[in-house]
């Protein structure tokens, strides 16, 4: 989700990082002039960890829940090996010609697939321990089903990222404990917390990010 930068010290964070590729700049203004819920794209900060991230993990194969206007999915990509690819999948068959304009014109379009359709059915194609990365950013009431398909999925080392996981703080605010999307997102924190045979961190970076790696033995 995209949050404004609001405060001197988000500036001084997003000044200090290394700088945004154009394509991705020129991504987000049009992802803001075009779709009402333009403000989800990842952006800057968010854009350059989940590159990093790719980068030490090293996927040869990754699955992206969430496609959105594919923001996050070219960041991704741009860290992927070059023997790697990604599958990023996306319920909204809407978005769809958005998506593929944005692959089409990235130098690092060609190694995503884009899939439409629901997550959970797609996830359930994928053989047992053969995904060695995923990032999770869909409908956080499915969060709980998302977390049981990714730890089936993932192979030993391998790392699921989850977003949106403080979900603007309503994960602690009891105002919140009877909507469906906090619920989802507290569920999955409590499975992930206490997921066998996982190392799980959740980062207080933006809007909460979770870290989850599938320990070798």
């Amino acid at each position: 989700m995209k949050y404004e930068i609001e405060s001197p010290l988000d500036a001084y964070v997003d000044s200090h990082c290394s700088p945004e590729p154009q394509h991705l700049q020129r991504l987000t203004r049009d992802s803001n002039l075009r779709l009402v819920n333009g403000r989800m794209v990842s952006g800057h900060l968010q854009g350059r960890l989940l590159k990093m991230l790719t980068q030490l993990c090293a996927p040869g194969l990754a699955v992206e829940l969430g496609t959105f206007t594919g923001y996050s999915a070219l960041c991704i990509a741009e860290g992927l090996p070059e023997h790697g690819r990604l599958v990023t999948i996306e319920v909204d068959d809407e978005l769809e010609d958005f998506i593929r304009k944005q692959l089409d014109s990235s130098e690092h379009g060609d190694k995503i697939e884009l899939r439409i359709g629901p997550a959970i059915d797609i996830c359930r194609e994928f053989a047992d321990s053969s995904v060695d990365m995923m990032f999770i950013d869909a409908d956080k009431r499915q969060y709980p089903e998302y977390l049981a398909e990714g730890a089936r999925m993932l192979r030993p080392g391998g790392l699921i990222i989850a977003d949106n996981t403080l979900w603007s703080g309503h994960v602690c605010d009891p105002a919140y404990d009877k909507d469906p999307q906090t619920k989802g997102v507290k569920k999955f924190n409590e499975l992930a917390a206490a997921l066998p045979g996982f190392e799980t961190v959740i980062l207080p970076f933006r809007d909460g990010i979770t870290l989850l790696r599938k320990c070798l033995s």
